[in-house]
């Protein structure tokens, strides 16, 4: 039964079961994702859709600090720990300590008890809305003010110095300090020009094999004089061993060069 000065509108039933599923979700998906990233992405969707909630409760200011602190402030601390795992980073399923599994199953299971019980005895009184929500007049946010920056100031400072220090500490981590000096291009070109010496050339290295019979980035070009340039070819596909020479080709190169010359000449 609806409370007496609390009216549901359909709209509201709607928004309602569009949003809630989605939201429930998202929340499994923190538990099934493989990647960090969509971990943080189905969070910051949970959060969003809290805050939408709220407001749609007619609690803007729930729904406003649910947009700034949690998915504004909360989530860039989850950035940063992104930034120093790595977002490619995937945890490892290597178990180092035996049974960790089945006691962590176990916890899992004596606490959801715990909390089943602690709801299964709550008692809530019926809603009565903003209107009769406080006898002195005051407003949800000017009383949950009052309650946060009177009775637990020292907490909300504490949060709020932990938070910071976090963010500062997380800076601190990710930040690399830069062993050698920046390169520019003007460095770079001159450091290709004292590596002449070693074999390296100044020119782009040749693109690879392109003949009447084949196309394809693992045979290596010729050179004018019919041989095989290895530089035109990937070092990633020489390493793997997926380097296709073309030794029948140079040689077929070769013998036409040698009949155009001696029909050049006759």
């Amino acid at each position: 039964m609806t409370p007496a000065g609390l009216e549901i509108s359909g709209g509201e039933t709607v928004l309602f079961w569009v949003v809630a599923p989605l939201m429930v979700l998202a929340a499994l998906g923190l538990l099934f994702v493989r990647r960090a990233v969509h971990a943080a992405m189905c969070l910051v969707f949970v959060m969003v859709s809290m805050a939408i909630l709220y407001i749609a409760q007619e609690a803007p200011f729930l729904g406003v600090v649910q947009v700034v602190v949690y998915t504004g402030a909360v989530m860039m601390l989850f950035l940063f720990v992104l930034m120093l795992v790595g977002v490619d980073a995937s945890d490892s399923l290597t178990e180092t300590i035996r049974g960790q599994r089945w006691v962590g199953l176990l916890i899992g299971l004596g606490l959801a008890l715990v909390l089943g019980g602690v709801v299964g005895r709550a008692a809530f009184p019926p809603g009565v809305g903003l209107a009769g929500g406080d006898p002195g007049g005051v407003a949800n946010p000017q009383a949950l003010a009052r309650v946060l920056f009177g009775d637990y100031v020292l907490a909300m400072e504490a949060v709020g110095v932990l938070l910071v220090t976090a963010a500062v500490g997380a800076l601190v981590l990710t930040h690399r300090r830069r062993l050698t000096p920046k390169q520019n291009q003007r460095t770079v070109a001159e450091a290709r020009v004292k590596a002449l010496s070693q074999g390296v050339t100044l020119t782009p290295l040749p693109s690879p094999g392109v003949y009447a019979t084949s196309n394809a980035m693992d045979t290596p070009a010729l050179g004018p004089d019919g041989e095989q340039v290895p530089q035109s070819v990937s070092r990633v596909l020489r390493i793997r061993g997926q380097e296709r020479p073309a030794p029948h080709t140079a040689v077929a190169l070769v013998e036409n060069q040698a009949d155009r010359g001696t029909e050049e000449e006759s």
